[in-house]
């Protein structure tokens, strides 16, 4: 199935646009588990097993295992999506950015070893640096456009001599010239709602990966009203990491992550309806 269908019919089962990130850190675990790394996949896989049903994504992000050389955990944890949640797509965050054989590399990395649906990645050497991962043609790509970090303005924001700022151009490339098997969408920040209406504006029907709300402050009826469309379909996945995975630090951490899950789900929801079908 390729990823755009597999996104699709998750996002249909659940009702949902919430994408869950996996971004696991020990000193934060609860109980027992606090501070202990051999734990990282069995955090992470309780939270799947707790959500899997509330979601269109998981997106885990590398850094988080290889910190702590816990790559063979990510494996299993993926392993452990594909039998309990085989219906919900899984994005490995890593946004990778290399040419030629490097990046061929990191390809096999995400879609082989880890067997990932898609993969972010850094557009900014250019399409020699995404078409390896194209040659992948059931997986998905996003691709930094217009990140939620205030530091994003230092080149995003800039103005190029074709008078289009620098992420509009990624978006205007990624939804044209780049796209040509339908592989791509973009990552937007969701603390800057003006500028995923203006990407939604340029790329109509490409996913969006929005990242920020909840911890990072990103207001989800605001991310929904900029960047969901109907039609043309216009599929949005809205990332929440740490509000969910460190709701609850107690026994019942799971639970808890449940229920903010849930919470999510629903504002997301009712956000949806509010803008209309």
């Amino acid at each position: 199935m390729r990823f755009t269908d597999h996104l699709a019919a998750a996002t249909e089962r659940n009702q949902s646009m919430l994408c869950v990130g996996l971004d696991p850190e020990p000193a934060r675990f609860p109980g027992a588990w606090k501070g202990d790394a051999a734990r990282i996949g069995d955090f992470c896989a309780s939270i799947v097993d707790a959500t899997h049903d509330l979601v269109c994504a998981f997106k885990p992000q590398i850094a988080y295992f290889a910190a702590h050389r816990a790559e063979d955990q990510l494996e299993r944890l993926l392993a452990h999506i594909r039998r309990v949640a085989p219906g919900v797509p899984v994005i490995l965050d890593a946004k990778r950015g290399d040419i030629g054989a490097t990046a061929e590399q990191y390809a096999r990395e995400a879609f082989e070893r880890y067997q990932a649906d898609a993969l972010t990645l850094s557009p900014f050497m250019g399409f020699d640096s995404i078409e390896p991962y194209l040659r992948w043609q059931d997986k998905g790509l996003f691709l930094l456009c217009r990140t939620s970090n205030p530091g994003g303005d230092d080149l995003q924001a800039q103005t190029l001599a074709s008078g289009e700022r620098l992420f509009e151009h990624v978006a205007r490339l990624a939804a044209g010239a780049w796209n040509g098997r339908g592989q791509l969408g973009l990552v937007v920040g969701a603390t800057y709602p003006r500028e995923i209406e203006r990407v939604r504006e340029l790329a109509p029907t490409l996913p969006l990966l929005v990242p920020g709300i909840g911890a990072q402050g990103g207001d989800a009826a605001a991310t929904v009203r900029a960047g969901w469309r109907a039609r043309p379909p216009g599929p949005l996945l809205v990332s929440s990491s740490r509000a969910v995975l460190y709701a609850g630090s107690g026994d019942d951490f799971a639970a808890a992550a449940r229920r903010a899950a849930q919470q999510a789900r629903d504002e997301l929801r009712r956000a949806q309806a509010a803008v209309g079908a």
